[in-house]
C-alpha cells in the first residue's frame, strides 16, 4: 500500500522541487490535486485543511478519485458539468453537495482549474478547491460580523471588508502571507451555519472570490517550484498542444484499459510514445516520464532480431497491422519474449492519428496459455478499446 501511495505521489513530485509540499501545506485552503495521466484520474496531493473538513486521512484519499466524496443527493447535473470541464480542459466553478467520512452532507463551492505544461501546452494536473458554503443570517443586510467578515445584502454587493481582504492578498509578500490572510477572513458569524441538504444553494460573492484567490495562490506555488526543476507549469495554456499529444479526456478513457500497451504518433518526428498504460510500466519497469517522448526502439537490445524490427518498420510505413514475436528488454536489462501486435488507429476523419502497440509476454507453457483469453484475443480487445476511445473523442471535438 505504501509503495503504491509513493508511486502515485511521485507523479506529482517529479515536476516540482522537494519543498513544494511544505509550501502547499502552509496554505489554509481545502484543495486536492489530481493527475489525469494516471489510471482513474486519482488524487495525488491533498491539503491538511481538506482532511480536517472531510474527516479522512491522507492515506484514505491519495490514489482515489474525487467521486468518493459524492453521495445519493449529489446533483448529477453538477457532476456532469465538472466532467465536461475536464474533457474540455477548462476551469469550472459549481455548487456541489459533498459528504464527509462520517456520512454527513454539506454544500461546497467547487472551483477546479487545469495546470498546463509550459513546454507543450498539455494538461499535467487539475487543482480542485472546496469552499464550504454557509447560510447567512437573514435578519440583517450588508454589514460586518464580529470577526470582521463582510455580510452582503441580496444584491450580492461586496463590502469594504472584502476589498480590504483582496488588497492584503495582492500586497502579500509571500505565499504564506496570502494563506494567512485568507484564513483570517474566512471565519463566519456564529449565527450563520451550514446549508441544509434540501435548501437551494448559491455561493456568495465572497465565497466565489475566496475560491478564485485560493486557485491563484496555489498556481503561484506550483509555478514557482516548477521553475526550480525546469519542468515549468502555468495556469493558462501558453502554447497550443503539440499535434498528436493526448488530451485529458483521452488519457482518462485509455486509463480504463488494463492491457499493456503504448500509443505512438506518426505526426511527430521519430514517432514518439505519447501514452503508456500502467500495465506496460509494470511489465518493463520504467516510469511514465522515462517512456513518454521516446521511440519504442528503446526496448530493443543486443539480441533483438534486426529482421523483426525491419518488418515492423515496413508495416508502419504502409499503415498496416502486424504481429511479431520480438525479444525486448526491461529497465533492469532482463529480457522477455514480447508477443507484440501493432495496429494503426484512425481518427473520425479516417486519418491515422496513432499506432497502438499491445504487448503480451510469450509464455511457452501450454497449460498457462490455455487459461483465460488467448494472447491474440487480449490484443484485439485492447486495440478495439483504443480505437473506440480515439474515434469517439475526435468525433466530439470535431462536432
Amino acid at each position: 500500500m505504501e509503495s503504491q501511495l509513493g508511486s502515485i505521489e511521485e507523479s506529482f513530485s517529479i515536476r516540482y522541487s522537494a519543498s513544494v509540499r511544505e509550501a502547499l501545506d502552509e496554505l489554509a485552503v481545502s484543495f486536492t490535486i489530481t493527475d489525469p495521466c494516471l489510471s482513474g484520474h486519482p488524487i495525488v496531493y491533498v491539503s491538511s485543511e481538506f482532511l480536517k473538513i472531510f474527516g479522512y486521512t491522507k492515506e484514505e484519499v491519495v490514489g482515489r478519485n474525487g467521486r468518493m466524496f459524492q453521495g445519493p443527493n449529489t446533483n448529477r447535473r453538477s457532476v456532469l458539468e465538472i466532467r465536461e470541464a475536464i474533457r474540455e480542459e477548462r476551469p469550472v466553478q459549481v455548487s456541489l453537495l459533498n459528504y464527509r467520512k462520517d456520512g454527513t452532507p454539506f454544500w461546497i463551492l467547487f472551483h477546479m482549474c487545469p495546470v498546463y505544461s509550459k513546454d507543450d501546452g498539455r494538461v499535467t494536473h487539475f487543482v480542485g478547491v472546496q469552499v464550504p458554503i454557509v447560510k447567512r443570517n437573514r435578519s440583517s443586510g450588508c454589514g460586518i460580523t464580529r470577526n470582521g467578515v463582510a455580510k452582503c445584502d441580496d444584491r450580492g454587493d461586496i463590502c469594504e471588508a472584502m476589498f480590504r481582504c483582496c488588497r492584503r492578498e495582492v500586497c502579500s509578500d509571500s505565499v504564506a502571507d496570502l494563506g494567512r490572510a485568507l484564513a483570517q477572513n474566512s471565519a463566519f458569524d456564529p449565527e450563520d451555519g451550514e446549508l441544509e441538504v434540501d435548501e437551494p444553494c448559491e455561493a456568495s460573492e465572497f465565497e466565489k472570490k475566496k475560491s478564485t484567490a485560493a486557485i491563484s495562490n496555489i498556481l503561484s506555488v506550483l509555478t514557482h517550484y516548477s521553475e526550480l526543476t525546469g519542468r515549468l507549469v502555468c495556469g493558462k495554456r501558453c502554447c497550443l498542444p503539440g499535434i498528436g499529444l493526448i488530451n485529458t479526456a483521452l488519457n482518462i478513457s485509455l486509463g480504463r484499459i488494463k492491457q499493456s500497451f503504448v500509443l505512438s504518433t506518426p505526426c511527430l518526428p521519430d514517432m514518439p510514445i505519447v501514452y503508456a498504460s500502467d500495465a506496460f510500466l509494470k511489465l518493463t519497469g520504467y516510469t511514465r516520464h522515462e517512456v513518454l517522448g521516446r521511440n519504442c526502439r528503446f526496448l530493443s537490445g543486443l539480441d533483438t532480431d534486426p529482421a523483426t524490427l525491419y518488418q515492423m518498420k515496413k508495416c508502419i510505413e504502409s499503415e498496416q497491422a502486424c504481429t511479431v514475436r520480438i525479444l525486448n528488454y526491461r529497465k533492469d536489462k532482463t529480457s522477455f519474449w514480447n508477443f507484440l501486435h501493432i495496429s494503426p488507429v484512425r481518427n473520425a476523419s479516417g486519418k491515422v492519428a496513432y499506432f497502438v502497440g499491445v504487448q503480451v509476454i510469450d509464455i511457452c507453457n501450454n497449460r498457462e496459455k490455455r487459461q483465460g483469453l488467448s494472447p491474440e484475443m487480449k490484443q484485439l480487445s485492447a486495440v478495439a478499446a483504443v480505437k473506440v476511445a480515439v474515434r469517439s473523442l475526435t468525433m466530439v471535438s470535431n462536432s
